[in-house]
């Protein structure tokens, strides 16, 4: 059963799969149509199709600045003009510090923070002229303490999320458009699939709820700072970690 809600046209990145789906179905059954970001076409528009009528899913990759322009003009063409943006996608590669070739730094950087920056000014500026707007960015635990599973280039995009988060909130504060990010710690998605199921052991061993967070337990907390009623809050990252990290 949906519920009611005023309906808003939602940008979701990363939105195939894990996080990403599970954001663009809470915002879905809170009445909004949805426009599904990712550089995996046949995983968004599975999941376009799996969560209803006003999702539609739109081939991008996000560190193609060309490539995301033209993906907006077709969600512009489709839908209209977005209200709401979930900058979601994200690369995570498990690597040592000293391991990292400059190339790999580079595409970490480009496809979880540059697409934040890009994303946010392309959409930002129709949503202050209209005097509303939610920007809802993807950090990490990672991001807050470093993270030496996820590699330090996962951790310093995730850390720079934080800071550009700020910015873009003192920005646009005045004009009705609030900025917020969200930090989770390890939650089951299908980037786990492939890991070692000792160190995810010990991992989740480490939580103090006991266990890892679950993709619809971020996604209705970006649901809740999308709505209405959440003006006053911008330029916060809200924890979502189990117990891991405590302030």
């Amino acid at each position: 059963m949906e519920r009611t809600a005023l309906s808003r046209i939602a940008v979701v990145t990363g939105a195939g799969q894990g996080i990403g789906a599970a954001v663009a179905e809470d915002l879905h059954t809170r009445g909004h149509r949805l426009a599904l970001l990712d550089v995996d076409a046949e995983k968004a528009a599975a999941t376009a199709a799996r969560i209803g009528p006003r999702a539609a899913a739109f081939a991008a990759d996000v560190r193609d600045p060309a490539a995301v322009r033209d993906a907006l003009d077709a969600v512009r063409a489709r839908f209209g003009t977005p209200e709401i943006l979930v900058n979601n996608a994200a690369r995570t590669v498990p690597r040592p510090v000293w391991e990292i070739e400059l190339d790999e730094w580079d595409d970490v950087l480009a496809t979880n923070l540059r697409s934040v920056f890009v994303l946010t000014r392309e959409l930002a500026p129709a949503m202050r002229e209209r005097g509303f707007g939610r920007i809802v960015n993807m950090a990490s635990l990672a991001g807050q303490q470093g993270g030496l599973v996820a590699g330090a280039h996962y951790a310093s995009s995730k850390a720079g999320i934080l800071v550009l988060t700020k910015i873009f909130a003192k920005e646009l504060a005045a004009s009705g458009v609030t900025v917020n990010a969200i930090a989770p710690a390890a939650t089951r998605t299908p980037v786990m699939d492939g890991m070692d199921p000792e160190q995810l052991r010990a991992a989740e061993a480490a939580i103090p709820v006991g266990r890892f967070g679950r993709p619809e337990e971020v996604a209705g907390l970006v649901g809740y700072l999308c709505g209405e009623d959440t003006g006053f809050i911008t330029g916060a990252t809200f924890d979502v970690n189990g117990g891991v990290f405590m302030r």
